[in-house]
């Protein structure tokens, strides 16, 4: 047992890469892991993001996870003191504001264990997820397998037209490739 005067340190991981990578696959199994060592969690995703659920977090395999859907990150501040680890799925629907929570939360003593895409469908840093890969402790950047060629891919190809930057979608809307193949669908239009 911890003497009163141990302090326990806080962290940040980051799991990011292209659609279908397994990046909130890998974050709920971190989580299940925390649960297993009797560790208290608490989990957030944007309630924008309501594809499988509007209260779970949900891989493209099926695997859940409860979550708490919100607006503004500042509301993970709100989280009982006794968490010990905070989960937080598809960051990069959050704004600028998390960063300053997840250091927050971290500072307290809490694992911050994020996952998100570290690019939009042009292939640019998205949202929050660059500075927060900058002050994670651990970056884990994972890869599906291009359905073209069979290469590792890190982007995330848009199928449809539309110019907005957020898509919520699945395979009818999304699909990974490597970089050939992604420059070689650019130039197909």
């Amino acid at each position: 047992m911890f003497s009163e005067t141990h302090r326990k340190s806080g962290c940040v991981e980051v799991i990011c890469g292209s659609m279908f990578s397994g990046k909130t696959e890998e974050l709920i199994r971190r989580l299940r892991r925390a649960q297993f060592a009797n560790q208290k969690i608490a989990t957030f995703k944007p309630s924008v993001d309501n594809r499988y659920s509007d209260v779970e977090v949900v891989s493209h395999d099926a695997h859940s996870i409860i979550s708490q859907p919100i607006d503004n990150p500042a509301r993970m501040l709100e989280v009982d003191p006794s968490v010990q680890v905070v989960g937080i799925d598809e960051a990069q629907f959050f704004d600028e504001t998390l960063v300053d929570v997840v250091q927050t939360l971290a500072d307290r003593g809490v694992r911050v264990i994020i996952a998100g895409l570290d690019t939009d469908y042009l292939g640019k840093p998205f949202g929050p997820m660059p500075k927060l890969m900058a002050i994670a402790e651990d970056v884990q950047k994972v890869h599906a397998i291009c359905v073209r060629c069979g290469n590792l891919a890190n982007h995330s190809h848009r199928l449809s037209k539309s110019k907005d930057l957020v898509v919520l979608g699945e395979k009818d809307v999304y699909e990974p490739l490597c970089r050939d193949c992604y420059n070689k669908a650019l130039k197909e239009g």
